[in-house]
């Protein structure tokens, strides 16, 4: 009994070293020496047909600096097509997008009157385009209001489905706003790691564990409508990708600006989103862990661990919790990962006294994560009701 818990104990600790630290160092061995997709649109070739989908929601305050960026680009602008939906908006979105629509052709803009989540006019604009008639070698760009591209952002991205492997490309979101008296540096410190973590999976295998849904492109022809109430389109739409057989990539050139919150709650919120859509994912797309190959290695260990990770952190508590009335020296290992886990209380206690231990906050921002993925499980399986959300409080 007591060897078998201790299997569990550190069978646990293996489980979590392997998909925070072990993979991220094997994903870049597998990545060193492998060349990026070099099968690429030049600007002088006929670029295909882009089509940018986006929903908006009361956007007022960043909508004209989200059309202005997407104008201001190195793309053809008459092989441009930025389709809007306002998700019933309440402010000055819908008038804001109506004004540019007067001035610019290139936008198409459709007012929705009831709440349909993003996924839901997702859905709506695709149907509209794909009953206007697509072609095979459209593009989509699915990106959000907050988002702000460079000027070579669009071309970037696109330039890789002249290779007919490349299913979807990632861009590389880049975060501003970031204070040091809230969460933001976190935040941004988490989403570089990941950035790094995504290209390599897509230098390595081609197998890029979900694009940021800030901002990617994908071929219009692999597009799988989103299921109803999913709150996670972004990760349903990269794996929907990967079992049709195409490659998944990032691309580091495809430079977007967005702004991080700096608010525990608005963060925990947020994450609290993304982990009930992304047991939603895991529900449609277990069957791929089954498939022993690069994709199924690269979901197991970047992403199903991961939000296995408060499971495995409340074994470890019960396991050597246990064990602790045999062996001393478990005692001390369930005491230290007490006060690991107790480490948010402690970060917001001296916030308050105006102290910012940055590897206290670290350790608190991953506690929050976790409680955050058990809050998003305990959603997931109570049922979820609409996926519509409104924005995060932003910095800026």
């Amino acid at each position: 009994m007591l060897v078998a818990l201790q299997i569990i104990y550190w069978g646990c600790i293996l489980l979590l070293l392997h998909s925070y630290v072990l993979y991220p160092i094997l994903v870049r061995i597998f990545a060193a020496g492998k060349k990026d997709n070099s099968i690429v649109y030049h600007n002088d070739d006929d670029l295909p047909r882009v089509f940018i989908l986006m929903s908006a929601y009361n956007e007022e305050k960043v909508i004209r600096e989200k059309l202005d960026s997407v104008l201001d680009t190195s793309y053809p602008l008459d092989k441009l097509i930025f389709c809007i939906g306002s998700d019933n908006s309440s402010d000055r979105t819908t008038e804001i997008i109506g004004e540019y629509t007067a001035r610019h052709p290139q936008i198409r803009f459709t007012p929705y009157h009831e709440r349909n989540g993003k996924s839901g006019v997702l859905n709506k604009l695709y149907t509209q385009l794909k009953a206007q008639g697509l072609r095979e070698s459209d593009i989509f760009i699915l990106t959000d209001a907050n988002v702000f591209f460079t000027r070579e952002c669009i071309y970037e991205m696109v330039k890789h489905f002249k290779n007919p492997a490349i299913g979807q490309v990632g861009g590389n979101v880049l975060n501003n706003g970031q204070r040091q008296d809230g969460i933001s540096v976190q935040e941004a410190s988490y989403i570089q790691r990941e950035n790094m973590i995504k290209y390599r999976e897509g230098l390595a295998w081609g197998a890029m564990m979900g694009a940021f849904g800030a901002c990617y492109a994908m071929r219009a022809d692999c597009f799988s409508p989103i299921p109803p109430n999913f709150l996670m389109e972004d990760f349903y739409i990269s794996m929907s990708i990967l079992q049709q057989g195409k490659q998944a990539i990032s691309e580091f050139k495809a430079v977007c600006y967005e702004d991080v919150s700096n608010e525990v709650a608005e963060e925990f919120k947020r994450k609290t989103r993304i982990s009930t859509g992304n047991w939603q994912n895991l529900g449609v797309y277990w069957r791929m862990l089954f498939r022993f190959d690069a994709v199924a290695f690269a979901l197991l260990s970047h992403k199903v661990l991961r939000w296995k990770g408060p499971f495995i952190i409340l074994l470890m508590l019960i396991t050597s919790g246990i064990l602790m009335w045999s062996m001393s020296f478990y005692g001390v290992l369930f005491g230290g990962l007490v006060l690991f886990c107790l480490s948010p209380i402690a970060e917001v206690s001296l916030r308050r006294l105006g102290m910012h231990p940055p590897l206290l906050r670290f350790v608190a921002y991953f506690n929050l994560m976790n409680l955050a993925l058990l809050y998003g499980f305990y959603k997931y399986v109570t049922g979820v009701q609409t996926s519509a959300w409104s924005p995060t409080k932003r910095n800026i």
